[in-house]
């Protein structure tokens, strides 16, 4: 196995844990809904091929995950994102610290897809769907879009470099254009989003009649737009993770 680990992976680092199907070598779904996903942290690089990491904890209660249970991991070092499979060979209690040892059983590498992991939230957006004269103007920059119109408010669940899912109680048609618009604090400074997306799909909520969740994927983001909504959930992501290191010790 390449001498990858200890040099992208080091204690502190996020660590991501997905449940992966062990007789068949693929991540555990069932239909289309989303897989289980569990946060963790390292807490000691053992060897190039083991670890240590604090056992995940969801809603302030542990998560005990099986020996010989296999998953796929995601480590979100200052390098970018990594993925291996692993399987956790031992679990035990250190202190007040729950440790699980977990060895890899598939070679590190950089995971290009990083800009699809959504990072759960709770934002306010407003939003409206493009006029026939935008939608020409769709792929190119927002200036270019007629400003002033009503914008109608809603909820960011969870947000990615890729796109986002936001709730309101009001639904869009499934394939139409619609205009984002929503702020995020990056560097302390507070940034204005308005970004066109394709509206990839709409349901209505189970437990929630009249409202309306909606799957978007951005249509004209730049490349610098894009690095600062990932830098924005890796920030994120560190905050809660210093937050929760205090839960484990």
């Amino acid at each position: 196995m390449p001498n990858l680990l200890s040099k992208y992976v080091v204690p502190g680092c996020r660590v991501d844990l997905q449940a992966i199907d062990r007789f068949k070598g693929k991540r555990n779904t069932t239909g289309n809904e989303e897989r289980k996903n569990y946060q963790s942290q390292v807490i000691d690089v053992l060897s190039e091929d083991r670890i240590e990491i604090s056992m995940p904890m969801e809603k302030q209660r542990l998560i005990l995950l099986p020996v010989d249970g296999e998953y796929d991991l995601y480590f979100y070092s200052d390098n970018g994102l990594y993925q291996c499979y692993a399987r956790v060979v031992d679990r035990y209690k250190n202190n007040s610290l729950y440790v699980l040892v977990v060895d890899l059983i598939s070679n590190l590498r950089k995971h290009q897809r990083r800009e699809y992991y959504r990072f759960s939230c709770a934002l306010e957006m407003n939003s409206r769907a493009l006029e026939k004269e935008e939608i020409a103007l769709a792929e190119k920059k927002d200036d270019l879009l007629i400003p002033q119109l009503p914008l109608k408010s809603s909820v960011i669940v969870d947000i990615s470099g890729g796109g986002l899912r936001f709730v309101a109680n009001y639904a869009y048609e499934v394939q139409s254009l619609i205009l984002c618009k929503y702020h995020l604090t990056i560097n302390r400074e507070n940034k204005e989003y308005n970004l066109v997306g394709k509206v990839l799909g709409v349901r209505e909520l189970e437990n929630r009649k009249g409202v309306f969740e909606h799957r978007v994927q951005y249509v004209n983001v730049d490349a610098a737009e894009r690095e600062e909504i990932i830098k924005y959930i890796f920030d994120e992501e560190r905050k809660t993770l210093k937050n929760q290191k205090g839960d484990y010790y």
